[in-house]
Order: structure tokens, then C-alpha cells, then sequence
């Protein structure tokens, strides 16, 4: 599948591994490849600026959502805080540091290779990219796009991406006619 991806589309994937990185989160979520489309330069980008879409922001109400879990776990009197520190007196200070689970080996399984270590997909953003496949052969094209990725963020319509766009208002009929209009002929 990845051979069809344009170079775009591959640096959303980057991207999203990137902003994964610097969230400090473990895993690439659909959130993670919405913040990639943002920086792609591709149709994706554009049709998502021409909502008032913008990557500092989407940025934000990631960490917002994200901060919100916290807080629900607060409100029924979990203090996170003082659950790391009972886990560092435990099993000693940094104990959470490293949570990342080893790879495993074996004959075709290669070491990571990335700075940050693996950083594995969720199941929502590995259905994310296997749907951009399907919006491509269903648009007759020989190619996955960013926009592709777009729409198949779109007909996923239950991750982190998707609370998203929802809270700014994008109508995902609209916003999905939008991209298929924004692409150019081939």
C-alpha cells in the first residue's frame, strides 16, 4: 500500500510521527496524522486552511483533549501525580520514564531505527490509512494522496481527529465534497 503513497502523503506519515514525538505521546493516533496533514503543503492542507483550520491551533485542542482525560480522572478523585509518585517509590525514580514495550525479535523483525524508539499506530489511524486506499480506488486513481488521507480521516469519523474537526463545526459531507473538488485532474 505504502508504494502508492505520493511523497506528500509520505511526509504526513513522517509528520505524524513527528508531532507524536514532540507531544510526548507513545503512539501515532488519528490526531498525529490530522497535525501531519496540516503541515503537507498538499490538497489536504489547503482545504483544511480554507475552513479557518490552522496546525498551531489543532495542536492545542489535541493537548486540550488530551488534558481533559486528566482532569476526568481527577473529578473521581485519581491525583496522577500522586499515582507517578507512588510508582517511582515503588519501582524507583524515572520508572515511567521508559514504558516503551521492547521490540520484539525474531528472524524478519528489524530493530527501530528512530531516535524516539517505536512509536506504534492505533488500530483508528491504521484504519485511517487502509480507507485512504479505498477512497483512492474508488476516485479511479492510481495514487494515495494527502487528500486521500483526508477523506479516509473523514469515514473513520471516530478518533481524536474527528472530535477535532467536529468541535470547529466542519460538516464532514461538505468538508469530504470540498476535497474531492480541490483535486486536481489528472
Amino acid at each position: 500500500m505504502f508504494e502508492r503513497f505520493t511523497d506528500r502523503a509520505r511526509s504526513v506519515v513522517k509528520g505524524a510521527v513527528k508531532a507524536s514525538e514532540e507531544l510526548g505521546h507513545r503512539h501515532v493516533g488519528t490526531e498525529h496524522l490530522l497535525l501531519g496533514l496540516m503541515t503537507s503543503g498538499g490538497v489536504a492542507q489547503k482545504v483544511l486552511e480554507a475552513t479557518g483550520m490552522r496546525a498551531d491551533w489543532v495542536r492545542g485542542e489535541v493537548q486540550r483533549f488530551i488534558g481533559q482525560d486528566a482532569e476526568a480522572l481527577e473529578s473521581i478523585g485519581i491525583d496522577l501525580d500522586a499515582v507517578k509518585a507512588k510508582i517511582e517509590e515503588t519501582f524507583g525514580a524515572g520508572a515511567l520514564d521508559d514504558l516503551e514495550p521492547k521490540p520484539r525479535r525474531g528472524w524478519f523483525r528489524r530493530r527501530s531505527t528512530s531516535e524516539g524508539g517505536h512509536r506504534p499506530f492505533t488500530p483508528r489511524a491504521k484504519k485511517v490509512l487502509e480507507l485512504s486506499l479505498r477512497e483512492a480506488l474508488a476516485l479511479r486513481h492510481n495514487y494515495i494522496g494527502t487528500e486521500h488521507i483526508l477523506l479516509g480521516l473523514l469515514r473513520e469519523g471516530k478518533g481524536l481527529a474527528a472530535k477535532v474537526m467536529v468541535d470547529t463545526g466542519l460538516d464532514f459531507v461538505e468538508l469530504r465534497d470540498q476535497t474531492i473538488a480541490a483535486i486536481p485532474a489528472k
